[in-house]
Formats: C-alpha cells, structure tokens, sequence
C-alpha cells in the first residue's frame, strides 16, 4: 500500500510540474527581440551545437557564422557551397543543405567537409532547403525549387519539390513525402515520433508520425500556416516564421502567441545558449535574441 501511494505522490507531482511548464508564459511580459546585428545580406539556417553556440547563414555571401554562448560574432566557415538550412547530428558534425550544386555536407568541428549527397540518382536536386537529424543520423531534408542568380539551370531536372530521407552511410535518398506545392521548414520531435513539415506556399504545415524504417505515414494538417524555418520547446510547443515574425502554436496546433520581427522576413530559429533558453531569430539582413522561460530541444 505504501509503494502505491509514493507512486501515486510521484505520478500526481510530475502531472502538476507538466501543467505548470505548460501554464508558464513562454517569456517574460515586456521582453522584446534585441538587435544583435545587422551586417548580413539575407540570414538563414540557424542551429545549436551541444554546447549552446549557435551557427547561422549568410548565405549571399556564402558564409556560416558563429554566435557563441558569450555573445561573441565570428565566420565559422567561408565557402559553404550556399549552405541554407543546418542541423548539428548527435556527433557534434553540422549537416546543411548546400543547394549551390544541390548538395548534402556534413561540416565537422574541425571544418573538414565531406559531401553526403552529389544528386537523386543521376540528376540534379531542386535545391536543400532545410533538415533535420534523426537519431540514427539519418537526414529529412526538403526540396524545394527556387531559381538562384547563381545557378545557371533555369529550370528542374525533378518532377515536383519534395521531402526526401537520406539514411546514415547511404548516398541513395529515398522519397518520404510528396503533395506539396513548396515544402520548406521542417523539424522532427526529440523522441523521433512525429515530423513537421511546412508548405510554405501552400500556407500549410503538416505532421507525420515517422516509422521505424525512416518512412513517414498518418500525415495530418498541424496549422493553416506555412514556414521557412522551424524550432521546437521542451513543452511540444511549434515556432514558425513569416512576415510577421515568429508564430508559436501548442502541440494542439492552437496559436499562443506571436513574436513580433521589425525585419522584411524572419526566415530561421533556433535555441541556444548555455541553458538552451535564448530563442535566436535570423531574419533578412540581421538576427535577434530573445531570452525564454523554456528551452529548446535541439
């Protein structure tokens, strides 16, 4: 009898302390985006290492910058095969999508490039927008086409912009969702379950439980919202990008705010920081911060 009741103590604190977390505002009232530059061409990709630091794009000018846990601004890598969207895999190696030759890299610590991904079976891919990591080191990453001034094709070598799954130590990708009309922003749940995945000119964005075998089925429609980047919080709660700013919607798809950006474009977010609380915004030609009463997951 004792044994039940400490597990019923135990099962009711834990149940209080999610209701709590959930009730918690996201930020404190009054706090504000703050201004940490604004000496870039158009930022994008942004992605935390373990460490809390945080890595961004600029990608006119072909760069990866770092934002460390101390605020300090430095190019992390120069020539990045027009990176765009970045995730860090579980061994500390930045996986971004470099879609000036519609590439795959993995970026380790040490700056050593190596090209996961050349083309889709002999031709070219649209262009990697944006990725995500599972646990096993396999990458979702979306596949969009946006014609570059850098690019010299005018035009798909594809049948359509899709989400593809490339599973770790393969070079042969594999389609895991189609139907879109531009997917975008995309990001997987921490417990590797489910996948968002955002239309942004379909002004929609999606979830997909994810199957053993990298698969994703049950696709449902998360919000009536679609997104260049993506993040998540330790509550489920889903950040999404716009004109606006950043949009944050519950697990349940249910708006709860919005954050507002005095930028033309907020295009990628991420948390980082050394208590992952510091939610960082790239948008066009600058990025923010914003200090949270959650943390992120990545």
């Amino acid at each position: 009898m004792k044994a039940t009741k400490s597990f019923l103590v135990f099962a009711l604190c834990l149940h209080f302390c999610a209701v709590c977390a959930q009730d918690k505002p996201l930020f404190d009232a009054g706090a504000t985006p703050q201004l940490v530059s604004k000496q870039f061409s158009f930022t994008e990709g942004a992605s935390t290492d373990k460490k809390g630091n945080i890595f961004f794009t600029d990608q006119p000018n072909d760069k990866i910058w770092e934002y460390d846990t101390s605020g300090n601004l430095s190019v992390f890598l120069d020539k990045t095969g027009r990176s765009n969207g970045m995730y860090f895999d579980n061994k500390g190696n930045l996986i971004t999508c470099a879609d000036e030759h519609g590439e795959l890299w993995s970026i380790a610590p040490n700056k050593k490039v190596t090209v996961l991904l050349k083309d889709l079976y002999g031709k070219q891919l649209n262009g990697p927008n944006d990725c995500w990591v599972d646990a096993k080191g396999g990458v979702y990453f979306t596949d969009p086409y946006y014609q570059r001034d850098y690019w010299t094709r005018k035009r798909s070598d594809l049948d359509g912009e899709k989400v593809y799954y490339l599973p770790k130590g393969s070079d042969k990708p594999v389609v895991a969702a189609a139907d879109f009309k531009r997917p975008n922003g995309i990001v997987g749940t921490p417990d590797g379950k489910h996948l968002f995945v955002a239309d942004i000119d379909g002004n929609k964005t999606y979830k997909y439980v994810i199957n053993k075998d990298g698969s994703l089925s049950d696709k449902t429609l998360f919000t009536e919202q679609g997104s260049d980047g993506m993040t998540l919080d330790e509550r489920g709660d889903v950040y999404l990008t716009s004109t606006v700013g950043v949009t944050v919607y519950g697990p349940d798809g249910k708006k709860i705010t919005i954050i507002p950006i005095k930028e033309p474009w907020t295009a990628n977010l991420c948390f980082g920081g050394k208590d992952k609380n510091i939610l960082f915004i790239t948008a066009s030609k600058a990025i923010y911060t914003l200090k949270m009463n959650v943390k992120g997951v990545e």
